[in-house]
């Protein structure tokens, strides 16, 4: 199966789109085919044994559409600018010819409403045929400048798949043909008709102004990616035999050492293996603060170094790189559907065909049964060929997604599809791993008890010291303690580890033994009153290592998972947004309801094996919950995949980040209410757009059919149906624009 994303040229609204899925779909061995109008890009999944690339580039083709592979930022910036560039200078050419023709036509009917009627009868009747030769000459060039609608337009429906190009077509044409009759009439026959050349050509205008300002904006609602897509340098500097050389970054390779000085760009991932700086993340992660690095850290791709020189050897370049697996995934999200757009896609199929029947029903009717006269019948027609368009239908659901999936790219919130954007809406209970996720995920210090004469630095020094040749992780946790704290290591004399037990060495001419209580009465130490604090900080669960200096007691040290510090804080946001929030966890019920307590938390499930985590999700869903899953290990998966949306912390495992739906690029848990707030927000604005676009087809239509005409009302003109049906598809995108000032309050 290949999974591929192709740009799309020649669409004109969503029933094109609409048009290319069903050619793509009729395939063998399309297994998924889906159009973003708004993006103009084709997702499309296929079994490269049955059918090829080149088949479904051939159908589209046949369909009056260009597919052509992916580009870089600067092709994309640079094909977009042609575009709004030839827009704009057809409707510079279309405004300047349909000024004149507009005030030629309009101007004396003005007059006349004006009490003026001696003028209008003056030109309309003295110069009839130079009247309408002179419309005529304005006109043509209008329509010549516009020609590519009525290709396209008149294409698709031979093809019987019309679009919007052949509703404003067959308008336009009608009135322009019926208005060249006029004036053949005028000329040969001794007519004193009115032409009505200026629907034409200010519908027309109308439409290319509409299609400059919706080009403006659809091409605002995927700034997120392209910076994205903008963030990498276009230069490396290697080292290659010995020396340092500029190469392009396609020509990085894998262990290949990049030399990064303070300012510049990392341009791939990688581990530093020479110098200590800070780098800048933020575009990346949403994370504000700058991370240290030193030997042995990883670096991610388009992150700024801030203040240090720095080598690092390359680990993953191109497409592997974490920069260019968010493109990715941003990239699939802007292209799935998500179910709320299926009612939408589902009329605007049917909608052209529908309209133009609607249209040629409400002629005949005016003209055979309404006592109308011919002209009157064709302006209900036209107006109806104008006004309705799917357009703000086709638009309202994918260029939300775009701009709320971009939004969050840009704080680090990673949401894989629409589906998963629409179903975290509905989240109402969340369930949240402990380690790794409520907690940092690995041992801390927490207590230094101290007994006899010893000070607490002289306490740590000692610990650390000795602990500083051990691997257990308890011994880390102390060490790193100690590095906090700036104490001075000493080197031991001697040092060794028991298994089970803990560690005895020598330093300073003492004998240090670190361990669990076993230890102590294997080397017959005596607890005695020191038993009931060890006893008392298990039961807030953390693990006490006692400390013996000479063979006495000397000490205390308790070792903790601690939650991080925003921990408490996305609990406490999560419950006020009417999230219900549950942690689970394989341990003890004691240290489970430690840290819940700290974070905040009375919903408990502890001692919960990894295997059975999946079905503690299904449990809760069973009760007809909606839940969501936060995770960071290989054995939070199977809950991850079986949750209704899954979220994987992003400085978790790549399992659990497959298995998820959504992912955090930062550690902190309060991404997690700041993800449940996008999709609401993302959803509710989809629905305002939906709205609008339906509002809007359900009051022009039938005011077009002139049923507020039968009422007492006026008709709708072709012209003002032309600015209406180009302000409902703007109106949708400045709507979904909006999304990019929300606000997601991340713990910084």
């Amino acid at each position: 199966m290949e999974n591929v994303i192709l740009n799309i040229q020649g669409m004109t609204c969503a029933a094109c789109a609409k048009n290319i899925e069903r050619v793509t779909r009729k395939l063998d061995g399309v297994t998924e085919s889906n159009v973003n109008f708004a993006a103009e890009k084709l997702h499309i999944s296929y079994d490269t044994t049955t059918v090829s690339l080149l088949d479904v580039m051939r159908v589209v083709k046949r369909a009056g559409f260009e597919l052509s592979r992916e580009e870089s930022v600067d092709e994309v910036a640079e094909r977009k600018a042609q575009e709004i560039g030839g827009l704009k200078r057809r409707l510079i050419i279309s405004i300047i010819f349909t000024s004149p023709l507009f005030i030629i036509s309009m101007v004396p009917h003005f007059l006349m409403w004006l009490g003026f009627p001696a003028i209008h009868h003056w030109i309309m009747h003295n110069y009839p045929a130079q009247n309408t030769w002179l419309q005529l000459a304005l006109t043509l060039p209008v329509v010549i400048m516009n020609w590519a609608i009525y290709k396209k337009g008149f294409i698709a429906m031979w093809r019987r798949s019309p679009n919007m190009d052949s509703l404003i077509a067959k308008g336009t044409a009608a009135a322009f043909l019926y208005s060249l009759y006029l004036t053949f009439a005028n000329t040969f026959l001794g007519g004193n008709h009115e032409p009505y050349f200026e629907i034409a050509g200010v519908i027309l205008t109308l439409i290319v102004l509409g299609k400059y300002m919706e080009a403006r904006a659809k091409g605002k609602t995927g700034e997120a990616i392209k910076k994205l897509m903008g963030l990498a340098p276009k230069t490396a500097k290697i080292m290659r035999n010995d020396a340092e050389v500029e190469v392009l970054i396609e020509e990085v390779a894998v262990d290949d050492i990049i030399i990064v000085r303070p300012g510049e760009k990392m341009p791939v991932d990688g581990v530093v293996i020479e110098g200590e700086t800070s780098v800048d993340e933020a575009m990346l992660t949403g994370e504000s603060m700058p991370v240290s690095k030193g030997i042995g850290d990883s670096i991610i791709g388009a992150s700024i170094n801030k203040n240090g020189a720095i080598k690092y050897r390359a680990t993953k370049v191109g497409k592997d790189t974490a920069l260019a697996q968010i493109i990715s995934l941003v990239e699939q999200a802007q292209g799935s559907k998500a179910p709320i757009a299926a009612l939408a896609d589902a009329i605007s199929e049917r909608f052209v065909p529908a309209i133009i029947l609607i249209a040629v029903a409400s002629l005949a009717g005016w003209y055979f049964l309404g006592d109308q006269d011919l002209w009157f019948s064709m302006r209900i027609f036209i107006a109806i060929l104008i006004v309705a368009c799917p357009c703000a239908l086709g638009l309202a659901t994918p260029t939300s997604i775009m701009v709320g999936t971009g939004k969050g790219a840009e704080n680090g919130i990673l949401i894989k599809s629409g589906e998963s954007l629409e179903t975290a809406y509905k989240v109402n209970t969340v369930v949240l791993d402990k380690t790794g996720t409520i907690t940092v995920g690995k041992p801390h210090v927490t207590d230094i008890v101290i007994y006899g004469d010893h000070g607490n630095t002289e306490i740590l020094r000692l610990a650390a010291s000795a602990e500083k040749n051990s691997e257990h992780p308890l011994g880390e946790a102390i060490v790193n303690r100690g590095i906090e704290d700036s104490i001075e290591f000493v080197v031991p004399t001697a040092f060794n580890s028991i298994t089970g037990q803990g560690i005895s060495a020598a330093i300073d001419d003492k004998t240090i033994l670190i361990g669990n209580k076993r230890l102590m009465d294997e080397n017959q130490i005596e607890l005695g009153q020191y038993a009931t604090d060890a006893d008392n900080l298990a039961s807030e669960g953390k693990t006490p290592m006692f400390m013996a200096i000479d063979g006495t007691m000397a000490g205390i040290i308790a070792v903790a998972d601690i939650i991080k510090p925003e921990s408490r804080e996305a609990v406490e946001k999560l419950q006020s947004m009417g999230i219900d929030v549950v942690m689970l966890t394989g341990d003890n019920a004691a240290t489970a309801a430690t840290v819940a307590k700290q974070a905040g938390i009375t919903n408990v499930m502890a001692e919960v094996l990894p295997a059975d985590k999946a079905e503690k999700i299904r449990q809760l869903q069973a009760e007809s919950k909606r839940v969501a899953m936060v995770g960071d290990g290989i054995n939070d998966a199977p809950a991850l995949a079986q949750a209704d949306v899954g979220i994987a912390i992003g400085t978790g495992t790549d399992v659990a980040i497959e298995s998820a739906d959504i992912v955090l690029m930062r550690g902190a848990l309060t991404a997690v209410p700041a993800a449940i707030a996008l999709s609401r927000k993302t959803i509710t604005n989809i629905r305002q757009n939906l709205f609008w676009a339906f509002i809007y087809n359900v009051l022009c239509i039938p005011i077009a059919m002139g049923l507020w005409y039968l009422a007492g009302g006026p008709l709708l003109d072709p012209m003002i149906a032309a600015v209406a049906m180009s302000l409902s598809s703007v109106s949708v995108l400045g709507n979904a624009l909006r999304l990019r000032r929300v606000r997601l309050n991340q713990t910084q």
